[in-house]
């Protein structure tokens, strides 16, 4: 099958952080002129080679209000977009505007993934593990229930994007994850949202360490499979994947099957992170969440090799067969400032770690993390030495938010 010369342009929406830079980087390089659209003036994937124009993003307007006239006036023939809110604007819009592909998620199976209990009810129906989990209702008799499990506990909000405008106008302040080793402890931290009318997700703490299996969904089946796992988040005690490393496609092949099964289930379109802890003492993988959308750690995904956004951009445009031979390299991505201030957190405090787990070591862990600048194998989420200008503007952005 002959491709057409040149490409047609594809619009990516939010071009902020790193994973929309990615997106931009990677359609460039396989020759795919890129419409980057961000909020300011510093967002990172407008500064890339690779964007062939940036689009300051109009305030207090939906997509929809103006996507369609941009994608007529630059002949785009895809649509990305990046957040969790804009797959949610664009959930609703038709999957072709002219002739352009809005290659977004539909609304019933977004509402899926970031529903965690739906989510936990879909894995176990395909034999995944969950864990333990409770969702506390302002009726029940909560010191009773919080008695009964098994600690320590994380707390973390089912639906995430439903609660942003309920707890801003509570003022009370977004928790990605909070941790509670006692009954009094979680019942002080609950005790936090009484007010709001709502509480979030209560599950058992399980051990090992972040394990990712991502794939790119089209038809049913996946076109490429990716798996990695984290090695270092910020905060310290759970958050984003500061630096994470490839985990080679022979191993964990059952569980990629479960994975795939449930993104099938779902019947789920385009790429997706299924995200795992998982205990190598026990052989076990325990079911965290569905990130339906480009995850933070893309990066790492393609400096090794595996094209999520180009193989989303060859099926769905250019109608081309998945590629078997497709396979990815040993590699590892560090998001360099969060992994340095993830270093400052635990000179502070070393038993930040919380959960029950071990302190830090504080001579280990800077260790690690001068050692790490002389890793051949390791490549930044935002700097690379053939496309520079992100991370001066990323630079730029950061010392303007200073002088404010």
């Amino acid at each position: 099958m002959s491709r057409p010369y040149p490409l047609p342009p594809a619009i990516v929406l939010g071009v902020d952080t790193a994973i929309g830079l990615t997106v931009v980087r990677e359609l460039g390089r396989f020759g795919v002129p890129g419409v980057a659209i961000g909020r300011s003036a510093y967002s990172v994937g407008g500064a890339s080679r690779y964007c062939t124009r940036f689009v300051s993003r109009p305030r207090d307007r939906a997509p929809a209000d103006w996507l369609p006239d941009l994608i007529a006036e630059t002949g785009a023939a895809a649509l990305f977009a990046i957040s969790e809110g804009d797959l949610l604007d664009l959930s609703h819009l038709p999957e072709r505007i002219g002739s352009c592909r809005v290659l977004t998620p539909r609304k019933a199976k977004l509402d899926i993934v970031l529903d965690k209990l739906k989510t936990l009810e879909a894995a176990r129906a395909v034999g995944i593990l969950t864990p333990e989990s409770w969702q506390p209702q302002p009726s029940e008799p909560l010191a009773e229930r919080a008695a009964a499990l098994a600690y320590p506990v994380v707390l973390k909000w089912g639906d995430p994007p439903a609660m942003f405008a309920r707890l801003d106008a509570a003022g009370i302040a977004f928790e990605k994850a909070e941790y509670a080793r006692t009954p009094d402890e979680l019942l002080g931290r609950l005790a936090r949202y009484e007010a709001l009318g709502a509480y979030p997700l209560v599950q058992t703490w399980v051990g090992g360490y972040g394990f990712g299996q991502m794939l790119m969904m089209a038809d049913g089946v996946a076109r490429l499979r990716f798996q990695h796992r984290r090695v270092r988040e910020f905060p310290a005690s759970g958050g984003v994947s500061t630096l994470c490393a490839t985990v080679p496609a022979d191993q964990h092949r059952e569980q990629m099957a479960k994975s795939e099964a449930l993104l099938t289930a779902i019947g789920w379109e385009g790429p997706a992170m299924v995200e795992y802890r998982h205990d190598p003492a026990t052989g076990r993988y325990w079911l965290m969440e569905i990130n339906g959308r480009f995850w933070g750690s893309l990066p790492l995904a393609s400096q090794a090799g595996a094209y999520f956004a180009w193989e989303q951009y060859r099926h769905a445009v250019l109608g081309e067969p998945a590629d078997a031979r497709i396979a990815y390299r040993p590699r590892r991505a560090r998001y360099a400032i969060p992994d340095t201030k993830r270093l400052v957190q635990i000179v502070r405090d070393p038993d930040i770690a919380g959960a029950g787990r071990p302190p830090f070591s504080r001579s280990r862990e800077a260790a690690s993390y001068l050692a790490e600048f002389l890793n051949p194998r390791t490549g930044y989420y935002i700097w690379s030495w053939s496309d520079p200008k992100p991370l001066l503007r990323d630079v730029a952005g950061v010392l303007a938010k200073l002088k404010r």
